[in-house]
């Protein structure tokens, strides 16, 4: 059972790995709270039940636990893309799986979507190349499997690849930003079955 901060003595030692893991789930929930502007250090040390010089151990600014909080977004959205296209060979049901991860990723309860595709720091470099690099990197995932079957040029598999991300996020955004008035299946099924009847034109090379 996950014990809360608040229940844990300040200062009481864990393991290493196990400290930074803890830093990072208080830190998300602060940073995903407040935003990263109208967060302190002291806020996340305080969310956290560990003293500042504790927290700066780990991580030497604010920036970087931020970036090091954003890297694991980051590789959560695009995980979850790469296994849903390779979940199945049927491209219906890549379409669907693909629209699914996107929708499951912003209904986390952690809300780390919020980092990637609604961060207040995208004018840090180091953020930008970050949030730029997940449309990027799920796009060229999808690119992959559109040219592959259709023998598309790269550039117009990309340019498909990089619209079907965008109704994904953008809708599952809009989603749950309305709170999940719609069922979360009802919803993947309308963004999949749409992005589908269009995909599905370009007919796959024998």
């Amino acid at each position: 059972m996950k014990t809360d901060a608040a229940e844990r003595p300040r200062g009481s030692r864990l393991p290493r790995k196990a400290r930074r893991a803890q830093l990072l789930e208080s830190a998300l929930a602060v940073f995903v709270s407040q935003g990263y502007h109208n967060t302190a250090m002291d806020d996340v040390a305080d969310s956290a039940g560990v003293s500042k010089p504790v927290l700066y151990q780990h991580f030497p600014s604010k920036l970087d636990l931020y970036l090091a909080l954003l890297d694991a977004a980051c590789e959560q959205v695009v995980g979850a893309v790469r296994e849903a296209l390779a979940s199945t060979t049927v491209n219906k049901e890549r379409v669907a799986a693909s629209t699914a991860a996107f929708y499951r990723y912003v209904a986390d309860a952690g809300g780390a979507y919020r980092l990637v595709f609604e961060s207040d720091l995208t004018k840090e470099p180091a953020v930008r190349e970050r949030v730029e690099r997940v449309t990027a990197e799920c796009a060229e995932a999808i690119a992959d499997v559109i040219a592959d079957d259709t023998g598309l040029d790269r550039e117009v598999s990309r340019l498909l690849a990089v619209a079907l991300v965008g109704m994904s996020q953008v809708s599952a955004r809009f989603w749950i930003d309305t709170d999940g008035r719609l069922p979360q299946e009802t919803a993947v099924d309308l963004i999949s079955g749409l992005a589908w009847r269009g995909i599905r034109g370009f007919p796959v090379q024998e």
